[in-house]
Order: C-alpha cells, then sequence, then structure tokens
C-alpha cells in the first residue's frame, strides 16, 4: 500500500489544480474586445458615463468644474500575451500620443483620484495595477468611476493605468490610508534615477 501512496498524491494534486482553473474561469469570464468590465457599453453624448443607470460620477479632478468622462475606447482583440504598447489598443485614452499635459501633472492627478476614492470608501484601493485600476473605474461597491482621460489617465490594453509615458505605474501600499504611486520616468525602467513618485 505504501508504494501507492505518491500515485495517489500526484493524482489528488492534478484534480485540485484542474478544479482550481475551472472555478477560477467560471467567476472571471473573459470580458468583450476593448471593454472595461462593469463599464456600460455606450456614453450618451453631454452626460457623464457611469457604470449603471443612476450610478455617481466623481468630477474631474483636473478641473474646478468638469464631467467625468470614459473617453474613446477602441477596437480590436486583447491577448495575455507579451505586452506591445503599439499593438494593444487602449481602453482609455490614446496609445501614441502623450496627454496635454506634463507628466507631474499627470502623476499627481492620479493622487488626487486615489485620494477621492479613499474619502468615499475610507481607504485605499487594493491589489496589483489591474486590480486598482478597476476598483477605480467603476468596479467598487458604489459603481463610481473616479478615472477619466480629461485629467491625463490612460487604461492600457492590460487594464493597468499608465504614466506620461504608456508605462504603467508601480503601486506600493504603504498603509490603509496612504499609498506611494511611482512613475518609471522617460527611461521607461523602474527603480532609476528619473522615477516619479508621490503619496
Amino acid at each position: 500500500m505504501k508504494k501507492w501512496w505518491p500515485v495517489i498524491v500526484l493524482v489528488f494534486l492534478v484534480a485540485f489544480g484542474l478544479w482550481r482553473f475551472s472555478t477560477r474561469s467560471t467567476r472571471n469570464p473573459p470580458t468583450a474586445a476593448g471593454s472595461v468590465p462593469g463599464a456600460s457599453p455606450r456614453a450618451t453624448p453631454g452626460l457623464p458615463t457611469a457604470c449603471k443607470p443612476g450610478a455617481a460620477v466623481m468630477p474631474n479632478p483636473a478641473s474646478a468644474v468638469g464631467e467625468a468622462t470614459l473617453g474613446k475606447r477602441t477596437g480590436g482583440t486583447f491577448s495575455p500575451g507579451a505586452f506591445n504598447p503599439s499593438a494593444t489598443p487602449f481602453l482609455l485614452g490614446s496609445a501614441t500620443s502623450a496627454p496635454a499635459m506634463d507628466a507631474e501633472t499627470v502623476l499627481s492627478n492620479l493622487r488626487i483620484t486615489v485620494n477621492q476614492y479613499r474619502s468615499m470608501f475610507g481607504g485605499n484601493p487594493v491589489g496589483t495595477n489591474p486590480e486598482i485600476t478597476r476598483a477605480l473605474n467603476g468596479d467598487n461597491p458604489k459603481q463610481v468611476k473616479f478615472i477619466n482621460e480629461e485629467a491625463g489617465l490612460r487604461i492600457n490594453g492590460r487594464e493597468e493605468l499608465v504614466d506620461y509615458w504608456a508605462t504603467p505605474f508601480f503601486f506600493h501600499q504603504l498603509s490603509g490610508t496612504e499609498m506611494e504611486i511611482r512613475s518609471a520616468g522617460s527611461d521607461k525602467m523602474m527603480w532609476t534615477a528619473d522615477d516619479l513618485v508621490t503619496r
């Protein structure tokens, strides 16, 4: 009987791995190409874009008065393979042109956006860049969209918030109410002298 134990354990581990994979794929079904999970398919001209009719929308942090808009979504297909900014369509903003403001302002606007989330929910969004992006873009208890293109904020095809140079931001949770946000800077390499950091 002892010689069968390794085989039994191996069969159990394989079965458990298959079960975990199947439950994960049913819990997170793939979204339509070029769409943001939970986002409404079309924006009504002249009205703020919200996740569902009647959902709250935060004002544009880049201006005193403004409406939050989702911006243009480009078509195409999303592949989870290697990231190529020129081949992967952006879900928000442009993949080919930088925001119409400097890099420090884009980073500051993201900090303001995170602060708005914290003010509403009593804590910062947590997780990886895509998880934080989804929370700021309507996947939260009140379905509020905090992100808008007018603030220079862009979301790439991997559902990541990216900096002025289209490099994903790095989020480091320091506490429940304090988060460090890092941009890789113009060299597009994290942890070098030209990085931009805010809290």
